[in-house]
């Protein structure tokens, strides 16, 4: 029997209006084109679920001078209690993957890799979502020269300290930024800061409750003009999750409280910033009920639009006859119009890409 272990691929948005075909970003940056062949889709590479990997998650490749670098949950080389810890990889032309590093987990490596890569000088920085050093297991953030030599930075404690980072890293001034989902002084997940040297600090611990957000969705921050920005699964007002800023100083302010009357309910997806315009999804409400499939909570999702003081309104509610359900994912802007997916709708109910204009 097969398993499914996942594949990269590489795909051809056409324009909305007009017969013109754009290549993505992705295919732009990358050559891998077939010569005299210009296909809307073609598979790269297939994971066999072994060493070479296997279920790439959450996020996007990164692409340094000609190369795609990535994650996988699973799969590599054996280690502790057979683990396979995941992995990073690179793939360089089609069907040639080389994996890089094997995550061993116990007793000094991360595991588990949730989020996507960054490149810092071309040096690769990520997160495991396990591992490390510490007695609690609480993940690592780490780095990776591009033959492949992995480096701990740091080994998160749990609380005080934060635990299971989730999402992948930001850059800004020299320093690197990230959220974890747990930890913190009331364990409801943190905003953190690491030289790359490997120093770290929590910036902010999430209190949960009316006023504050809590567990930080799996999407990296957003730096606009110096402020970063995310958003929680949870807390705030309506305790549906939240959009906050914070100064890289630590000083944190909840921007937005989901679950108004025709509002998105439990952001997971990550911000967009399109000319200081915040963009995402929430995967639930809006104002058209679905059926509440999902736990008895209402709505198919949104598509949602906020300036950086908080004023936030709904593009797009999902659930439509034929319309997508359920977006899990952020957006991306191409060419002035913002594309997406949905998990489930459609006309065959196996979800759907989408594009809404701002």
């Amino acid at each position: 029997m097969k398993t499914f272990a996942g594949a990269i691929l590489a795909v051809w948005i056409a324009g909305c209006a007009g017969a013109s075909t754009t290549p993505s970003p992705l295919a732009a940056t990358v050559a891998f084109r077939r010569p005299h062949l210009r296909p809307a889709y073609w598979l790269v590479y297939s994971f066999n679920g072994g060493e070479s990997g296997r279920d790439p998650h959450a996020g996007p490749l990164v692409g340094v001078d000609g190369t795609l670098y990535g994650t996988t949950v699973y799969g590599g080389g054996r280690c502790h209690n057979r683990c396979f810890g995941g992995t990073v990889f690179a793939i360089a032309t089609p069907a040639r993957e080389r994996v890089l590093h094997s995550f061993k987990g116990i007793p000094n490596d991360g595991k588990n890799p949730r989020a996507g890569l960054i490149d810092v000088a071309g040096t690769l920085y990520g997160t495991t979502i396990r591992g490390g050093v510490s007695s609690c297991y609480c993940g690592t953030v780490f780095k990776l020269t591009l033959p492949g030599v992995e480096t701990v930075l740091h080994s998160f404690g749990g609380e005080p300290d934060g635990s299971d980072p989730d999402a992948g890293l930001l850059a800004v001034n020299g320093a690197l930024y990230g959220t974890t989902f747990n930890g913190g002084t009331t364990d409801e997940g943190t905003v953190f800061a690491i030289a790359p040297s490997g120093a770290e600090s929590v910036l902010y611990s999430f209190k949960g409750g009316p006023e504050d957000g809590a567990y930080p969705t799996q999407a990296d921050l957003v730096d606009v003009n110096g402020t970063l920005y995310g958003m929680t699964k949870w807390g705030g007002t309506n305790d549906r999750g939240t959009l906050f800023s914070i100064m890289t100083s630590g000083s944190e302010r909840l921007l937005h409280s989901f679950g108004g009357p025709g509002d998105g309910l439990f952001p997971y997806g990550g911000l967009l910033d399109v000319n200081g315009t915040l963009y995402g999804t929430t995967s639930n409400g809006g104002s058209i009920s679905c059926g509440l499939r999902y736990g008895g909570i209402p709505g198919c999702g949104t598509v949602f639009k906020a300036t950086t003081s908080g004023a936030e309104s709904v593009l797009h509610s999902f659930g439509a006859f034929g319309d997508g359900e359920y977006p899990y994912a952020g957006l991306v802007d191409v060419n002035g119009l913002l594309y997406g997916t949905t998990t489930a709708g459609g006309m065959k109910d196996a979800g759907t890409v989408f594009a809404v204009s701002p």
